[in-house]
């Protein structure tokens, strides 16, 4: 964080490191913290003046759209408030290595009895940046690394190049991203990529080459996605004794699809949440902007957490998605939805729910899962209000289904298809947050409602990722 500094205006009669005259030039009064404050806002001031120094890339018209609002304010503690967001709202363009604030009297002939400057010294960053760090998926991670040309043409636009190499997926690609000046939120990229993944509970090996280009977008208390991909898709078989349905997928497919997602979020943390609710829908249209692959997906996230007495939170999670496969054409195993492992129902192998093959898992076109969790302080508490507090006891109960729906039958007979074989599970463990880019699981499970074909790990499974059920 920066320093908002602030010189002292006469006749202010506020004490502090950073409110007041020296004390061989002012006499010191002592007044109540409310008293204070009554002082700073009812104490009329003009900010006459911003400036930004330490610019040399930068447009103007950028500036001007983060730091109007400090022309706003009417009082100090208002031009404080006001300065601390431009402030936050410059670093969030991402071209800064740092922001101070300096508010003083205002300067020069012109300037008046309760005029204020706002001085903002900003330290831009390189032309060129690197970066090397490690991230971690659902199960698996993977180290990056990445090259970043920030603030490309003055209006905090950026090129990033970006190698992945994980255990299992490796992706290298460039992308190109502007925002919209004034606000940061509505923003357009446009990314170039090769994905190399291996899924071994499928023995498919699956090679994208594509292009995307989206555009995000806030609206009222939402956020929103509109985006369109382009790819080219090379399945495989990842060993041998890969089933005949892997292999009668393999080949060569082009894809080009739209979609829209929504969300709203008001949880104050998407590890390890205490309260709030997500909600997050997609939809993806494929086939009619061109390609070889046609079908209308749909996805859908809910969660609610809520607070309890001794620091426990109960959460609560639904998941379910729909795909349609449009004209005769069957569905394609790359775009079906996958259930099962310790991200999801836990107690089951990786994405080992559903239909299958010779032991590999096929994946279906419709699916839903849901769970309910108790996180509690860990008994005892040790480490409290340090180490300890990354840890929570964790007691769940998950259940979920994954099939295929004849779209002739009508709605009464894919509901009672997607009940008849509900698979379950309930356990309890320890979670690890690191900090806020993931979390660690180990449970104890016990798995139940288990059908033929299924995958099971009862007893103690280790789970790492960012989307958990």
């Amino acid at each position: 964080m920066g320093t908002v500094h602030a010189r002292s205006l006469e006749p202010l009669p506020v004490t502090g490191s950073n409110l007041s005259p020296p004390l061989d030039e002012a006499e010191t009064v002592e007044v109540e913290p409310e008293t204070k404050q009554e002082v700073l806002e009812n104490k009329q001031v003009v900010v006459q003046h911003v400036h930004v120094d330490g610019i040399s890339r930068t447009k103007d018209d950028l500036l001007v759209y983060e730091i109007a609002d400090v022309f706003k304010a009417k009082n100090l503690i208002d031009v404080m408030k006001k300065s601390h967001e431009a402030r936050e709202r410059l670093l969030r363009l991402g071209i800064f290595r740092n922001v101070e604030v300096l508010i003083d009297t205002a300067q020069g002939e012109e300037a008046l009895a309760d005029g204020l400057d706002v001085i903002f010294e900003v330290k831009e960053m390189r032309r060129l940046t690197g970066s090397y760090n490690t991230m971690v998926g659902n199960n698996e991670g993977s180290m990056v690394l990445g090259l970043k040309l920030p603030n490309l043409f003055g209006r905090a636009e950026k090129i990033t190049f970006q190698f992945s190499y994980g255990t299992k997926e490796t992706s290298y690609g460039i992308s190109y991203f502007k925002p919209e000046p004034g606000n940061f939120d509505r923003n357009y990229s446009v990314n170039l990529y090769k994905v190399t993944g291996q899924f071994p509970w499928s023995s498919l090996r699956e090679t994208d080459r594509g292009i995307s280009t989206e555009y995000n977008f806030p609206l009222w208390k939402t956020h929103h996605t509109l985006k369109w991909e382009g790819v080219w898709r090379e399945l495989g078989s990842l060993s041998r004794t890969a089933s005949f349905c892997v292999r009668e997928e393999s080949g060569h497919s082009l894809k080009s699809s739209i979609s829209h997602s929504m969300s709203i979020d008001t949880r104050n943390s998407a590890i390890i949440p205490k309260r709030g609710a997500l909600l997050k829908i997609n939809q993806e249209l494929a086939g009619y902007t061109g390609g070889d692959v046609r079908f209308l997906k749909e996805d859908l996230e809910l969660q609610f957490n809520k607070s309890l007495l001794w620091d426990c939170v109960l959460s609560a999670s639904l998941w379910g998605g729909l795909l349609v496969p449009i004209g005769n054409k069957p569905s394609s195993i790359a775009d079906r939805f996958y259930l099962g492992g310790p991200t999801t129902v836990r107690g089951f192998s990786m994405y080992s729910i559903g239909p299958q093959s010779e032991g590999d898992y096929l994946g279906g076109e419709t699916y839903w899962a849901g769970g309910v969790h108790l996180y509690t302080p860990l008994p005892f508490r040790p480490g409290h209000g340090g180490f300890g507090d990354l840890f929570r006891t964790h007691f769940f109960l998950n259940a979920g289904n994954l099939c295929n729906l004849n779209y002739g039958d009508g709605p009464n007979a894919h509901l009672q298809r997607l009940v008849e074989s509900i698979r379950w599970s309930y356990g309890a463990g320890i979670v690890l947050r690191l900090g806020n880019i993931a979390r660690l699981e180990l449970n104890y499970c016990i798995p139940m409602g288990v059908q033929s074909g299924d995958r099971i790990c009862d007893g103690v499974q280790f789970g790492a990722g960012i989307r958990f059920l």
